[in-house]
């Protein structure tokens, strides 16, 4: 949900300083991302762990939360985005690079309260018709998890069903229960 809007093209929005929460820029419209709340953290910072405690080890694919990815004339921030081991983003030194202006491999949304997830599934679909290869749907509130690939939509995935993500990453998968554990306050 966006709680500001204006127009520029995306060589104006790209000049932009950075800002709390992340502005997005999508179809010529600038948007703020809304403010994470608690759950929505633990829910992002339980995918990253998850996801690289398997990856990295293996130099399978890398997580990071809030990345901001520039493509398809668009400039988006994922709640988390995936990139495998051979598409990391580097610079000219082979270190990480900063700009990122390639599709992620995995994205993924986590939806808040006020949130529609009608618009957030569009943005899953929207990034896999623009070079993402999996996006998930994360629903805290029906502890759901959606996948949107471009030959179908899977899910929503509940309990102990796990979504399959080794077409991305060999060998891995989320369970959801597994994800969802993150909200248990003890």
């Amino acid at each position: 949900m966006a709680i500001a809007r204006r127009q520029m093209t995306l060589e104006e929005f790209l000049k932009l300083p950075e800002a709390e929460p992340a502005l997005e820029y999508v179809d010529g419209v600038v948007t703020q991302k809304m403010s994470p709340k608690y759950r929505h953290g633990l829910l992002q910072g339980e995918l990253v762990t998850l996801i690289n405690l398997f990856a990295v080890p293996r130099r399978l694919a890398r997580a990071t939360p809030e990345t901001r990815t520039t493509f398809a004339s668009a400039s988006v921030v994922p709640d988390v985005v995936v990139f495998t081991w051979d598409r990391i983003p580097a610079d000219e030194h082979g270190e990480a690079a900063d700009d990122v202006d390639i599709p992620p491999d995995i994205a993924i949304e986590i939806a808040s309260p006020g949130q529609s997830m009608r618009g957030l599934a569009d943005r899953c679909r929207w990034y896999v018709r623009n070079g993402v290869r999996v996006a998930l749907l994360v629903d805290p509130g029906r502890r759901a998890v959606r996948a949107f690939r471009a030959d179908g939509e899977t899910g929503p995935l509940h309990g102990a069903r796990r979504v399959e993500l080794g077409d991305v990453i060999p060998g891995f998968s989320l369970g959801v229960d597994e994800l969802f554990e993150a909200l248990r306050a003890r």
